[in-house]
């Protein structure tokens, strides 16, 4: 028996589902709203059922959507991973990829690296995000999620990209002014410019040194969840910094920048999380691989030499 629906349907309904918007999911399909619209009206009426609630405000999805959604999620995968393993068994791997990172990883690094992956591999549709927030991966419909943290969550899977490490760092003119901290302690009474990047704890410096495992509580005059403007706020004499080896290196090379307790630092390797089945697919293992490979070496590489 035919089903009342189709595919067209459901990855429609899922777009809607993700951006809480007929509109945003217009714009992220490329089609018009009223279009949008028709299909969603079409899959509740062929499944009898309201999967949205809508008002003139916000579009909310239904108990029945929700089960819905899940469902359609399925079948979307499954039929994403037939296409996928039959195109990549021929040859190359094919499809969309939704992959999401922080700002500065993204725009400096891994845009460029996708950017090559793409030249490579020409069957690939890449969508990168920038967010500076941790992603649902199920949820909001990524494939890949580059993360500078442990990838905690138990239904994910991780896959590491490069080995990093953070590190503390100030201007020759903030620590002529206040002087070399000898002692992890003794940051409480500096100037610290705080980052805080999607999982990080406001405020609160866990490091690694010659005494293990410490942590202690940091304040400043300023803060921001860009480190490239906490950077440029270390570089003006503002205060301490701890901040990825890789984000300062170029200062650090330079002299505009210097270590501050070199022997101390915060593990925080580039890992890949993805959802367990999915990384199978071909598509996301070429991407996975090729940005192991070229964050690691090469032109958009990650300089980790000063640690």
């Amino acid at each position: 028996m035919n089903n009342p629906w189709d595919l067209v349907d459901l990855r429609v309904f899922c777009a809607v589902a993700r951006h809480a918007s007929f509109n945003a999911a217009a714009a992220d399909l490329g089609i018009s709203p009223a279009y949008v619209s028709k299909r969603v009206a079409d899959l509740e009426r062929a499944l009898s059922v309201t999967l949205f609630r809508r008002t003139t405000r916000r579009v909310q999805i239904s108990e029945e959507g929700a089960l819905a959604y899940t469902w359609a999620r399925r079948v979307l995968a499954a039929a994403d991973s037939l296409n996928e393993e039959v195109t990549g068994a021929k040859g190359s791997p094919a499809g969309t990829l939704r992959i999401s990172t922080s700002m500065r990883l993204g725009r400096n690094h891994v845009s460029h690296v996708l950017s090559m992956l793409q030249k490579a591999h020409p069957g690939l549709q890449v969508w990168l995000e920038l967010l500076d927030r941790r992603v649902d991966l199920i949820g909001e419909a990524f494939d890949i999620d580059i993360r500078m943290a442990e990838v905690t969550e138990p239904h994910l899977v991780r896959h590491l990209i490069a080995k990093n490490k953070r590190i503390l760092c100030a201007a020759p003119t903030y620590l002529k002014r206040r002087g070399h901290p000898a002692q992890l302690a003794e940051l409480a009474m500096h100037d610290c410019l705080l980052y805080r990047e999607r999982h990080l704890m406001f405020g609160v410096w866990r490091m690694e040194g010659p005494n293990g495992s410490e942590s202690v509580k940091v304040t400043g005059p300023m803060g921001s969840n860009h480190s490239d403007i906490v950077r440029n706020w270390a570089l003006d004499g503002h205060g301490i910094v701890l901040l990825s080896s890789w984000d300062v290196a170029p200062e650090l090379k330079s002299g505009a920048l210097v270590r501050v307790l070199p022997g101390y630092g915060e593990v925080a390797n580039v890992w890949a999380a993805t959802a367990a089945r999915p990384a199978e697919l071909p598509k996301i293992k070429v991407c996975i691989e090729f940005l192991a490979k070229h964050l690691t070496r090469g032109k958009f590489a990650l300089d980790t030499s000063i640690e």
